[in-house]
Order: structure tokens, then C-alpha cells, then sequence
């Protein structure tokens, strides 16, 4: 990074004026300083020569303090508006400034003039930068003159620094023989100096004691980064180069010189990164100058040639331009973004990533428009024009199209002069068999604005090759078509990140950049010892963010907003991700907002208000990775979410292919599954195949152990009692029918269970009901968990983890297939997972009070698929093994473990009287009736109330399923009913039913 805040100020403060008409054709500025360090006072006097001709002079003195002002030795009078003096000399000759300056690193307001100290003089050293001279506009040929106690070392611009000692006063000489758009000035008794040479070029490191032994490593980083930018740009400028370590946290490029913070120089990857950049710096902005008005270029450029092309050269250029896309998007929108070419200096992570970022996008797309010989080319003799003077882009423009010779006005015009980036999408994707071809066909459609690319495109073929075009894009939607030999397997736009775009959501990962770049923050305070937190709740909180507690947090908020969750044990964490692990010392993951396809959620815990303040301020230099961990601020552990590579198109998937020489027999795969702790079956609920599958797995573990329990999905968990006394036999199977509600609960025959739960009660092996109760699934379903009592709530697992994306759009799928577009997709996917979670936490706390037991789950398919409904929830909860065995699925990658074929057997199904039932007032009566009813052919009518079947009162629909268990078809039910007379009032009457 340049330092040049100077000239900024100038920019926009000050109307524009040519300097050429007040001062000679190279104007000359003389310095000279000393300083009373015990009070933080610099005393200086300031010369130039002007020209006398009546012209208004401008001079920004910001917080200086002006103590005389004389022409050729004669007093002027003066005055300071707001930190602006202006003068009119009238006579020709030198003017002179004495004036002085208060740095101890405070902001104040001196005499009225508005402005900020950016400069600190004290015991541990001497930093000034912007405006500690008065200050013109315009390049200067400067010249200055220091005294500082003996023992001092000093640097400022200068290709030759002089140094005199007398009296206990050191006298220090800068020679800096080119103009230069303002200087800066670095001193301290710390520095110990040590110097090397590249070439004819002297090389100095200017290192604290306590740091000198880096000082050879940056000195041959530094010959080794001048050789490889001699090659690329030509010979460096100047016969001089340092590097200064600061007590101040900077990182700066002046000419001949950098400027690195203490903190910064321990930083093992510092030479390797930003040296680079620094020095990179000499060519471009320190000898080639910025013409700040018309745009910062030398950022970018300097982001392209040093830090990305370190990555390129690792084979890892394309990982960089993919951060530089997730930087874009993470922290620019619509309210702060702006065109390249207004980009002056970075004054947050937004404005960096379009001068840093974009801009270094801008020069790699330059780059693969005009071919890398042409492309450095045009940069050196962008530098033999405008050396010692300020460059524009359109100055960069101009040489480009001298040695392309073609217009490139309309790739300046639309990525440095136009905000935006082009937001692509690829539709009406097609494949199809063409004679002897494969044709492929797609429309590009650009949603947000209309930018010229060339896109690449990569298609990966079947036989293993890919072949890369280059769409042509020019319109709100391009229609392309390509044909192959050879079958298309993918189709992927971009993967090596050549342009600047929005990235799919595929591509873009969870990542702390998109939690420092959120627009719409909640900030959810823990549930104790906020003091821990209390400096980062404030620090978002002047960023934005909303602070609220977790009991008060409802969905709107959540789908709305990015969340800070804070507190190991904040129950937020534990509705939308089930509980996390506590850090050790402090700790941020960042994950998908489960409800804000837009957002995220990050979980940040700390032990202490120590480690809060050792590690919170360095998070924000981890942007690009999704968890960081801390110990007494040493970064321990960093972890990057993985992420798709290129935009990915979607293409019929190959057939999956099965090696039938691998088919096992139902007994191997039990022999398999015995060590596991659980065992999840599926099943499709009404084919009694799956539950004979089922049974003969439950058979064959029990014969291997005797430690067995079978959990199903079939029974609500209110009703455990009634399964523990069925199975030890303290109730009859009516009864157990009767208390546990089955036949409400649970819409299928219960022959298909019954052989499942005979053998259970025979073996006495424990059955655990899992479900949770269906009235709660329902509403959840119906409005969300926020429309749960209290109550209610407290029957639902604390732990319920919503960001399985994949699970999601399986769901949403089956969701939209069932006519669900009526419903709101995201209270049916909460009920949904809270089903799951019910059934695993039930699981999970058997299991944690049996440790010595196995357990067969059995579930539907839709639950254990992918692991994704019950048994992942599950692991977590304990990380107990467990294999997924699935009946009659369609096969697929990580599907199950196992898929079972069931071979048919013999199905026994209850009988019915195939009518419609409904209860009211404790009566059961006939709705409606399906088609070849028997009781309706028996002469039973709509509205008729059941008394009895044979003879047995019928108080509840429960009763009538019950009675008619033990029935078989072609038996007679005798059915008793009441049936309303119109005037003769009612009447009882029966029929035989025949089954």
C-alpha cells in the first residue's frame, strides 16, 4: 500500500490549479526540522520559490500551528481557515513557513482548523505522514534537513541519506534528486542498520534489536523479489532500497523505501507476500504516480503482479481470483458499490475489494485479451512514459491500444467506469442424440446489466477428456450449441475464475467475510457472561448489527438476517445447528444460515474476556476461512469450507452401473452389520416384504447377541408405558392397541408389525417408541417451531441441526411433486427435521442409559436415505457406528450401506369394512363409503352410528380396527347401529357383514 493521503485531501478539498504558473517548471521544496521529543513537538521551516505573478496559493497546513510566513525576508500577513492557508504573492522570490506541530497520536482541533494528527513523536520513535509540512499541490523536487539527538537513525525519501553527529545532535540530509507528489519521515534510537546491495543497488534493513535477526531474511527475499520485477518491468528505479520496521502497525510503499509494523515484520509469510507487494510498489506509484483524482490503479496492479502471481506461480492462480470473486460478493452491494476508476484508498473491506480486487481482475482479463508479451510490454512502457509523473487509466488505455492496435475503449468502459459485475445463468440445457453427434445446447442469460466476455466453458467427456471453448457473450441472452463425439458428463463455466462475476451459490462457501460483510446483522447475546463478549457485541453493533436475545428470536428474524451467535451454549446454536462443541480458548465457525439462503450464522465462543481480547481483532485478517480457532491469541487451527470449482451446469447424470458378481445374501450382510452399535432398516410402510426383511434381521442379530432393541418409528414416545407392559406382558395386545393409540396414530395395518413385536414380546427384547407426538409435527408443519407453546416446546430435543443443504433439496423436491407449492416449504422442512431429531435424540438416550445394548431402528426410507435423517443427527448426538440398510430404494452413491431386493412372500392383511369413519361425542359414525363396500351392500347407510360388532361395544374407531385384527376374510361381522328416522325416531338395527 502506497502512503498518499496528502494528495487525497488535496482532491477533495481544493480546487484544481496549475502549479507550472505560481512556481518554476520544476518547483523545488525545502525542509527543515527538529523536534522537542519530551513534547511531542515538531518545529520546521518550510521554503519554496513562487513566481509572484498575483496567483492564488493554497496550502493545507490541517493542524499545524503557523508561526511566521515571510517573502524574501519580509513578513506577510496570513490567515488559516479550517486548516487552508491562502496566500497571493505578489513579488516573484522564496517564501518561507516557520510553523509547528503537536504529535502524541491524539486527534484535535488546533486553533480552530479542523483536521487529524497523523503523526506521533515520543520515546519509542518519530512517524509522520499527510500533512506534518505545509502542504501544496502538485510534484516537488524536495529537500530536507533534520536534527534529532544523537543515537537517532532516520529515513524518509531519499536515494542517499547523510548523516552528521556534533555536540550530541545528529544532522540528517536526504538526497531525493525527482519530483515526487510528498514525502514522509521515520525515526527512532532503536534502529539497528544493517545493509547489502543488489547489483549498484544498496539494500538497508532498519530493525529493532529485538527483531534483527529477520533482517537477512527480508534483505534476500528483497534481491530476490528486484531480480524477478528487473525482468518483468525493467531496470528498479532508484539506486536505493530499505526496509524500515515500525512501532506502528503499517504497511506502507514509499519511494525508496517500506514501511512495515513491528507485528507485521514477525509474521512468518510477510516475505513472502507482502514484501513483494511493497516493493512492487517502487515501479508503480512511487515512480509511476497516481493521478488520485481520475482513479487508484496502482492497487490493483500491484494486487495482480505480486500476491496473485505468487499464487499463480504455485499453480494456485485460480484459487486467488476464486477469493477475489467471494471477497466481491461477501462485502459489496448495492448500497456501497462503485465504478473502479472512483476507487481513491481501501477505508474498508468493501472499497479494497474493488481497488484491490476487481482492479486485479480487470488486469488478468486485460492480460488474456492482449497475451502476456503485449501485456508487460504495455506496463513498461506505461513506465517510460509517465515516470516522475501522475498516470490515469485512461493513460494505461492509451498504451495498451498503441501496442494491441485495436479499441479496448469498451473493456475500460465497462469494467473501470461502470459499477457492476455480470450475474450470469445458464437455461434451456440441453442433450441430445444428433445422427452420429451429441449435441449440447444452452442460452447464457446476463440478469444485471449487459457486459461484452469472453466465458470459458469446459465440457469433461465421458471417455475422460474435456474440451474449453470461449462463449462469446454479448447480450441479455446468447444461445449456444456444440456437438461431440463423445458423451458430456459436466459442464462447468469458469473454473479457473478468468472473469470477473457474481459466483453461484456452489461456489461460494461459508466464510467470516460474508459475516463482516453482512448488511442485515443479529447479533444473539449469550445466555451468561456477556462481559466475555461485551467488545465484540460492540464492535458489530457500530457496524449495524441488531442485538437480541435467543428466546426472542423468531424465524422472520433468522430468514432475514446474517446471525453472530455467541456462547458456547446458546440455545440458537443448538435450534439451528444441534449442539456444538465448546472452544478451548476462543473460537468462530461460520455455517450456511439454515432459513437465509442469502446468509449466514456464526458460532463464537471464548473461555474468557482475555482470550476475547487476544484473538477477536486478528479475526478479521481470516476472511476467506470458515473457522478459526485461538489460544492466548496464536492462531491454533483454520479450516476453508470446501466449495464447487467454476459455475457448474447441471447435466443428466451417468448410469450407475451394478457388478452383480458382488450380490450377498441377506445373511452376510447381518453378519456385516453385527458390530455395528445401531442398525437403521427401512422400509416402504405398507409392503409387508420390508417387514419380513426386517424380522429376519432382528432374528439374525438376537441369535448373535442377546443385548438387542428395536426402535420404531411407528410408536409416539408418550406412549412407552404401553409398550413396556405389552412386551414384559403385564396387557394383552388389546389393550397395548387400546393405550397406545396405534390406530390413531399410525394409518397402517398392523399385521405388518405384528410378527416384529410377537417376537419382541416372546424374547422380551426392549421396543422404544421414537416418534415424537404427531399433533406437534403437525403445527410445526402448519407454522413453524415459532408457533409452538411453551408447552409444546419443552417435548421437542433442544438440539436440532436445519443445514444439511442437501437433505433440504431432496425434501424440496418431494415437497413441489406434492402439489406443497400451496404450503410453506420451510415450516415443512422444520417439521420434518424436528421428526428426525425426535427420533434420534430418543434413540441417542437409550442408548446413553444402555451402552451395553445394539439397536435396529426401523423407520421409514425417506428418514435414513443418505444418512441424512436420523442416523448423521444421531452421530452427533454420540458418535456410536451404525450401517443403513434400505429396501426396494433406487440405487445411488452413498445412498445406504446396503440395498435389499425382498424377494415376495405372503401378505396378511387385516379385513375391512371399507368405510369412512368419524367420531363425535363418543360415538363412531359412517362418513362416507369406498367403492364395493360390504357394509354398504349389507344395507349400512351414511350416518349411522356403530354400536357394536358382534356384540362388542364400539366406543372409538380404536375399537373397531382392534376387533377387526383378529377377523379373516370371508368372515361374518355382525354389525350393530343406530340409525335416525325422520318423525319415527331412531332405531336399532343389524347386519351381517360378510369380510
Amino acid at each position: 500500500m502506497i502512503k498518499r493521503l496528502t494528495v487525497l485531501i488535496f482532491c477533495l478539498v481544493l480546487h484544481l490549479f496549475n502549479p507550472h504558473k505560481i512556481f518554476a517548471e520544476t518547483p523545488e521544496y525545502s525542509l527543515e526540522i527538529s523536534f522537542n521529543i519530551h513534547s511531542s513537538e515538531l518545529t520546521g521551516i518550510a521554503s519554496f520559490d513562487v513566481a509572484g505573478n498575483n496567483q492564488l496559493l493554497t496550502i493545507l497546513t490541517a493542524n499545524l500551528n503557523i508561526d511566521q510566513i515571510s517573502l524574501n525576508g519580509k513578513k506577510v500577513d496570513f490567515t488559516v481557515d479550517k486548516g487552508v492557508l491562502k496566500l497571493t504573492p505578489m513579488e516573484k522570490g522564496n517564501l518561507e513557513i516557520n510553523y509547528r506541530g503537536i504529535y502524541n497520536g491524539q486527534r484535535y482541533d488546533a486553533d480552530n482548523n479542523a483536521g487529524t494528527s497523523e503523526g506521533i513523536i515520543n520515546d519509542a520513535g518519530i512517524f509522520l505522514t499527510g500533512t506534518w509540512y505545509p502542504q501544496l499541490q502538485g510534484l516537488f523536487k524536495y529537500n530536507l534537513r533534520a536534527f534529532l539527538p544523537d543515537g537517532y537513525e532516520a529515513v524518509s525519501e531519499a536515494e542517499r541519506i547523510i548523516k552528521h553527529s556534533n555536540n550530541g545532535k545528529a544532522e540528517f540530509i536526504f538526497e531525493f534528486p525527482y519530483v515526487s507528489d510528498g514525502i514522509n519521515f521515520i525515526a527512532t534510537n532503536r534502529y539497528l542498520v544493517i545493509n547489502d546491495h543488489y547489483n549498484d543497488i544498496e539494500i538497508y534493513a532498519y530493525f529493532f534489536k529485538e527483531d534483527l535477526s529477520l533482517a537477512r531474511s527480508y534483505i534476500e527475499h528483497t534481491k530476490k523479489y528486484l531480480s524477478m520485477y528487473e525482468n518483468l518491468l525493467g531496470r528498479y528505479p532508484y539506486r536505493r532500497f530499505s526496509i524500515v520496521e515500525n512501532f506502528l502497525p503499517t504497511g506502507y510503499s514509499m519511494p525508496t523505501y517500506t514501511l512495515l509494523g513491528q507485528d507485521i515484520v514477525r509474521l512468518p509469510f510477510i516475505v513472502e507476500t507482502s514484501l513483494g507487494h511493497e516493493i512492487l510498489h517502487q515501479w508503480f506509484g512511487n515512480f509511476v504516480y497516481i493521478d488520485y483524482q481520475k482513479g487508484n490503479w496502482a492497487e490493483g496492479l500491484t494486487t495482480y503482479l505480486s500476491d496473485h502471481l505468487y499464487d499463480e506461480q504455485k499453480g494456485k492462480g485460480w484459487e486467488h481470483r476464486k477469493q477475489i470473486l467471494i471477497n466481491y460478493k461477501s462485502y459489496v452491494n448495492d448500497k456501497n458499490e462503485f465504478p473502479v476508476n472512483d476507487f481513491v484508498t481501501r477505508t474498508d473491506f468493501s472499497s479494497k475489494a474493488i481497488g484491490y480486487g476487481k482492479a486485479a481482475m480487470v488486469f488478468h482479463m486485460l492480460k488474456n485479451i492482449v497475451g502476456e508479451e503485449l501485456f508487460y510490454k504495455s506496463l513498461r512502457d506505461l513506465i517510460a512514459k509517465k515516470h516522475f509523473q501522475r498516470a490515469s487509466w485512461n493513460d494505461i488505455k492509451n498504451v495498451f491500444e498503441d501496442n494491441f492496435q485495436k479499441d479496448l475503449d469498451w473493456f475500460f468502459h465497462q469494467w473501470i467506469y461502470k459499477k457492476g459485475i455480470p450475474r450470469l445463468s445458464f437455461e434451456s440445457v440441453s442433450i441430445k442424440n444428433s445422427a452420429n453427434m451429441i449435441k449440447v445446447s444452452f442460452d447464457v442469460v446476463q440478469r444485471s446489466g449487459v457486459f461484452a466476455l469472453n466465458l470459458p466453458v469446459t465440457f469433461y467427456m465421458s471417455g475422460g477428456g474435456r474440451v474449453t471453448n470461449l462463449l462469446t457473450i454479448s447480450g441479455e441472452k446468447d444461445t449456444f450449441r456444440f456437438y461431440f463425439n463423445d458423451g458430456v458428463t459436466k459442464m462447468v463455466i469458469d473454473e479457473d475464475y478468468d472473469i470477473i462475476r457474481d459466483i453461484s451459490k456452489d461456489e461460494y462457501p461459508a466464510v467470516i467475510s460474508r459475516l463482516v460483510g453482512a448488511q442485515n446483522l443479529v447479533i444473539v447475546p449469550p445466555v451468561k457472561d456477556r462481559e466475555i463478549y461485551k467488545d465484540i457485541i460492540d464492535s458489530f453493533k457500530e457496524r449495524g448489527g441488531i442485538e437480541k436475545d435467543a428466546k426472542d428470536i423468531r424465524d422472520p428474524d433468522i430468514k432475514s438476517s446474517s446471525l453472530l451467535i455467541l456462547g458456547s451454549d446458546n440455545p440458537l446454536t443448538g435450534r439451528l445447528f444441534g449442539r456444538m462443541p465448546a472452544e478451548s480458548g476462543f473460537g468462530l465457525t461460520v455455517k450456511e444460515n439454515p432459513l437465509n439462503p442469502d446468509g449466514v450464522a456464526a458460532i463464537l465462543s471464548s473461555k474468557s474476556y482475555a482470550e476475547t481480547g487476544a484473538a477477536y481483532k486478528k479475526v478479521f485478517h481470516y476472511g476467506k476461512y470458515s473457522a478459526v480457532s485461538f489460544d492466548q491469541g496464536r492462531n491454533v487451527a483454520k479450516i476453508i469450507e470446501e466449495s464447487q470449482r467454476g459455475m457448474r451446469v447441471p447435466i443428466k447424470d451417468e448410469a450407475i452401473v451394478i457388478d452383480v458378481a458382488a450380490i450377498r445374501s441377506l445373511s452376510d450382510i447381518i453378519d456385516d452389520v453385527a458390530q455395528k452399535k445401531i442398525i437403521y432398516v427401512g422400509e416402504v410402510h405398507d409392503k409387508y416384504a420390508h417387514h419380513d426383511i426386517q424380522l429376519q434381521i432382528i432374528r439374525g442379530l438376537y441369535k448373535k447377541s442377546k443385548k438387542i432393541a428395536i426402535g420404531m418409528e411407528m410408536f409416539q414416545r408418550p406412549f412407552q408405558n404401553a409398550l413396556n407392559e405389552y412386551i414384559s406382558g403385564t396387557i394383552d395386545e388389546r389393550e397395548f392397541l387400546k393405550k397406545s393409540e396405534y390406530f390413531k396414530r399410525w394409518a397402517f395395518d398392523y399385521n405388518l408389525y405384528k410378527p416384529i413385536l410377537d417376537f419382541a414380546k416372546a424374547e422380551k427384547i426392549p421396543v422404544i417408541a421414537l416418534n415424537i407426538r404427531r399433533e406437534i409435527v403437525s403445527k410445526v408443519g402448519s407454522g413453524g417451531i415459532d408457533s409452538l407453546t411453551e408447552e409444546e416446546k419443552k417435548e421437542i430435543p433442544p438440539d436440532i441441526d436445519l443445514s444439511d443443504f442437501e437433505y433440504k433439496e431432496r425434501l424440496k423436491s418431494t415437497f413441489d411433486q406434492h402439489g406443497g407449492r400451496e404450503r410453506n416449504f420451510d415450516f415443512f422442512f422444520e417439521s420434518q427435521v424436528l421428526w428426525d431429531e425426535s427420533m434420534s435424540e430418543a434413540i441417542d438416550v437409550y442408548m446413553k442409559s444402555n451402552p451395553e445394548y445394539q439397536m435396529v431402528v426401523l423407520a421409514g426410507n425417506g428418514h435414513l436415505m443418505y444418512g441424512s435423517g436420523i442416523p448423521k443427527r444421531t452421530f452427533r448426538r454420540n458418535g456410536l457406528e451404525y450401517s443403513i440398510i434400505l429396501n426396494e430404494v433406487e440405487v445411488d452413491k452413498n445412498i445406504a450401506n446396503y440395498i435389499i431386493q425382498p424377494k415376495p412372500v405372503e401378505e396378511v392383511y387385516a379385513p375391512k369394512l371399507l368405510v369412512r369413519l368419524k367420531e363425535d361425542g363418543g360415538r363412531v359414525y359412517i362418513n362416507e363409503f369406498a367403492k364395493d363396500s360390504p357394509a354398504e351392500k349389507a344395507g349400512i347407510k351414511t350416518e349411522d352410528i356403530i354400536l357394536s360388532l358382534d356384540d362388542v361395544l364400539i366406543n372409538d374407531v380404536d375399537d373397531m380396527r382392534i376387533h377387526l385384527l383378529y377377523k379373516k376374510k370371508g368372515d361374518i361381522v355382525k354389525v350393530k347401529v343406530i340409525r335416525k328416522r325422520f318423525l319415527l325416531g331412531d332405531t336399532i338395527m343389524s347386519f351381517d357383514v360378510q369380510l
